[in-house]
């Protein structure tokens, strides 16, 4: 199974354990920065962390039944023994040739099964052609409610806050969305994850524990923080667009984002399925920045 972001694939590895830990079946996960395997030989019930020539050694032997990974998996050391299903999630993420690789690593064609909540025009084609066939999943889980979604003007922004903070006197927890990391990026006066974060916590939601989460963090920090907002250490999480796929917090019901126009229809579509993980009504806060009238209208 290859997913675009090691949140992604270390989310379907621990969910995949959960699944298969009553099976004599052995798991894998493979990312550019760790390997594990489930089950550990010291606890049954755990993964363990290994290294990277032994799991591939694992994986060729055919001994790991099941590699969960990122682009990791399309890298020529990685050998299967008998590889007869592959799964894309996130379809739209990966190129052709990225997708291909995947599918060619034996002479024999393996089955594909391809998932994606924002298919591309390419993967609309492909059915349409018969290249692929088709199954939908046209219905929420039971008990699902449809986000309320507002645009926000400038003058509604303090309003807004105060409807976040409702939600969060509720035990609820919120992402705040940045487009950028800090405020070197570019020249452009666009929000970013270092300041904003300093301006909710001192001038807006002082009385709640703010977090952050980017790309220039180290997988361990990254592990960490999710961990902390899962844990409901961390009330408020503002992040850039590394949340977009892979992070299922069923208590986040907010979420808020800054510079709505600078991300594409299939990004915001993705940032507000973080928010509908449960049965409780969830919000979208779309803040623009734009006086654009076309901006405004999309």
């Amino acid at each position: 199974l290859m997913a675009p972001t090691e949140i992604l694939a270390k989310q379907h590895f621990k969910s995949f354990v959960e699944y298969f830990s009553h099976l004599p079946v052995s798991i894998g996960l493979l990312t550019g920065t760790e390997c594990k395997k489930f089950p550990s030989k010291v606890n049954p019930r755990e993964a363990t962390a290994v290294s990277r020539s032994q799991l591939l050694k694992w994986v060729s032997s055919g001994e790991i039944a099941f590699l969960v990974g990122t682009h990791a998996l399309i890298q020529k050391k990685v050998k299967f023994k008998n590889l007869a299903y592959t799964v894309l999630d996130e379809h739209h993420r990966f190129g052709a040739y990225q997708r291909f690789a995947l599918r060619t690593k034996e002479a024999r064609v393996p089955h594909l099964l391809s998932m994606t909540a924002t298919p591309i025009p390419r993967t609309l084609a492909l059915t349409i052609y018969g290249d692929l066939d088709l199954s939908l999943l046209d219905e929420m889980p039971p008990g699902r409610k449809p986000v309320i979604t507002k645009v926000v003007p400038p003058s509604a922004r303090d309003e807004t806050y105060e409807e976040i903070r409702a939600e969060l006197k509720k035990g609820r927890q919120a992402y705040v969305v940045c487009p950028k990391i800090d405020v070197g990026e570019g020249k452009l006066e666009v929000k970013n994850v270092t300041d904003d974060a300093a301006r909710l916590k001192k001038k807006i939601f002082s009385e709640y524990e703010i977090g952050i989460l980017h790309s220039r963090l180290k997988p361990k920090e990254r592990e960490d923080v999710m961990e902390r907002f899962l844990a409901k250490e961390i009330d408020i999480l503002v992040s850039t667009s590394v949340i977009e796929v892979g992070v299922n917090v069923p208590n986040a019901t907010v979420i808020a984002i800054e510079g709505a126009e600078r991300f594409g229809l299939a990004q915001l579509h993705q940032f507000r399925g973080r928010v509908l993980r449960s049965a409780t009504q969830a919000y979208c806060y779309l803040f623009g920045e734009t006086r654009g009238k076309n901006a405004a209208m999309r």
